[in-house]
């Protein structure tokens, strides 16, 4: 068992938020995580309702900020991206610094642009757990690709060419018929006149 001449890393995933009073500098953040060692893995810009920030923030819930996090929080577009690097967690959280950042840091990202201790610019996952969750809220999509991809795309496609190749007269009603038939997570039940012949 010989030790590899080259040191492990450990890659970790972290959420990263330009919150709305920092999108216009997006880009000039964007290029600073970059340099930061950070590989952007996922970008998407969007803007939250308030419910949906409620569910985001649900740690925050019944704090007296709690209904000005999520008015501001909902106020204008976002930008969430999922980063990575070695200890991608605590790096990034060093980079955008402190809630109350202007006087004891001055060199963090929130000192150079949030505009107050609510609106601070940027947010960023408070630990591996919280990672996950958060981009999982964030990226709801990505499971569903994967899922589609791996276990429905092929069946659905034979059922649609089967479809184009019957042209019956109620397409939704044969290929609903047609799905429970060929779907590859049932038994296939052989029907009585198939078994005797197989006998």
């Amino acid at each position: 068992n010989e030790e590899s001449p080259f040191p492990r890393i450990y890659v970790e995933r972290t959420l990263a938020i330009i919150k709305p009073d920092a999108i216009h500098k997006s880009e000039e953040i964007e290029d600073i995580i970059l340099t930061s060692g950070f590989t952007i893995l996922q970008r998407r810009k969007l803007q939250l309702s308030p419910e949906q920030c409620s569910d985001f923030y649900t740690e925050h819930h019944g704090k007296l900020t709690f209904p000005k996090l999520t008015a501001y929080m909902s106020s204008g577009p976002i930008i969430a991206l999922t980063l990575a690097r070695d200890n991608a967690i605590a790096h990034w959280k060093n980079i955008i610094g402190p809630i109350k950042a202007s006087d004891t840091h001055p060199e963090c990202l929130r000192a150079k642009y949030a505009t107050s201790e609510l609106e601070n610019a940027l947010h960023g996952s408070e630990s591996f757990h919280v990672a996950e969750r958060e981009i999982k809220f964030m990226f709801p999509n990505k499971e569903t690709e994967e899922y589609l991809s791996r276990y429905v795309n092929q069946t659905l496609l034979q059922g649609l060419t089967e479809l184009c190749k019957h042209k019956p007269l109620n397409p939704c009603v044969w290929l609903a018929e047609w799905l429970l038939k060929n779907n590859p997570n049932k038994p296939q039940i052989c029907d009585g006149a198939v078994a005797e012949e197989a006998e």
